[in-house]
């Protein structure tokens, strides 16, 4: 199988190809794309040294799968010219997310949604993908009404820049706005501005959290709001979450249905200090979800603290996971 990685020197991009590796996915030959300042540079994988190439000569080699990690400006350029030589492209950035002709997969909840006829895949942004692995069968089993989401993200989802920021201050103490992915310090420090602002004081991230929570549980009925804000943190994304059901439920049924969610790990044991962080979800592919309790301030109200490594499960995961289900369907060669 022929395989375009294009991103492929960033944070993302990175561990793409380290999952690719990891999971034994069947590549037998890496094409691997970045910008042109990276060409003429190479890569290692699996032992074989690859040489970074330009879009154009990726799109001219007709790959079986293209995932792209590269920004928004890059996949709406360029995934279209791999779909149209019949390559599956599996998007992970804004670009595709709200077609309405495109699936918008969490592999594990929606990929029923991918269709023989769907040649590009969009994955959620990072906050929706991990949030929806407990969501799902939660909103299956009692029908969510309302989502109040309170976000703590990693820098790291802002890519090189910002790690290059934190970095930066760390060992300097100080701010320098000519190298800066943020408009103020992020070293010992939280900044409420995840995204661009819109009209309406939300950000892009909170209002992706909206629309693209009602794509993927394909209810636009549930009501919901959103407030992101960036850490200091490398381990991953944290997200507070405060839900309305529609229907009663029982406290020990929530567990349970969590507890045999495939990808969610329960860490829900207070009396141990026993709940989930990103120092220990870092580098790792799994859910991790805790706190749970209910919200005695308004009827089938619950509380829960979710977390994931926003590179792994958050993006570079999920892409693989709905690689090898497109493996097992039959549409990419073994």
């Amino acid at each position: 199988m022929k395989v375009a990685v294009v991103g492929a020197t960033g944070l993302v991009g990175k561990v793409i190809l380290q999952l690719l590796e990891e999971r034994n996915f069947p590549v037998t030959e890496l094409l691997p794309v970045a910008s042109a300042r990276s060409l003429g540079k190479s890569i290692t994988f699996r032992n074989i040294e690859y040489k970074i190439q330009s879009v154009d000569d990726a799109i001219a080699a007709s790959p079986d799968l293209a995932i792209f990690s590269a920004g928004g400006s890059t996949s709406l350029r360029y995934a279209q010219a791999f779909a149209e030589r019949q390559c599956i492209v599996i998007d992970n950035s804004s670009a595709w997310r709200m077609d309405k002709t495109k699936p918008l997969v969490v592999a594990s909840v929606n990929d029923h949604h991918i269709s023989n006829e769907h040649y590009i895949i969009a994955n959620p942004n990072c906050s929706t993908m991990q949030l929806m692995v407990p969501l799902a069968p939660l909103h299956k089993a009692f029908q969510i009404k309302r989502l109040v989401i309170s976000t703590y993200q990693s820098f790291t989802g802002t890519g090189k820049q910002a790690v290059d920021q934190y970095e930066y201050e760390k060992a300097n103490q100080t701010y320098n706005s000519e190298i800066a992915a943020y408009p103020h310090k992020i070293f010992a420090n939280c900044i409420p501005h995840c995204g661009d602002f819109g009209d309406d004081g939300y950000t892009t991230e909170e209002t992706k959290l909206v629309n693209e929570t009602r794509k993927i549980l394909d209810d636009p009925s549930i009501q919901i709001t959103a407030t992101a804000v960036r850490v200091p943190v490398f381990g991953g994304h944290s997200e507070a979450v405060n839900i309305e059901f529609e229907k009663a439920y029982d406290l020990e049924q929530v567990l349970d249905i969590l507890k045999s969610t495939p990808e969610v790990i329960l860490q829900n044991e207070a009396e141990n200090n026993l709940y989930p962080m990103p120092l220990n979800a870092y580098e790792t592919d799994p859910v991790y979800v805790g706190r749970i309790r209910r919200d005695h301030s308004i009827q089938n109200g619950l509380n829960m603290w979710v977390v994931a490594d926003n590179l792994r499960k958050g993006a570079a995961t999920n892409t693989i996971q709905i690689a090898e289900n497109l493996l097992q369907s039959g549409r990419l060669p073994k």
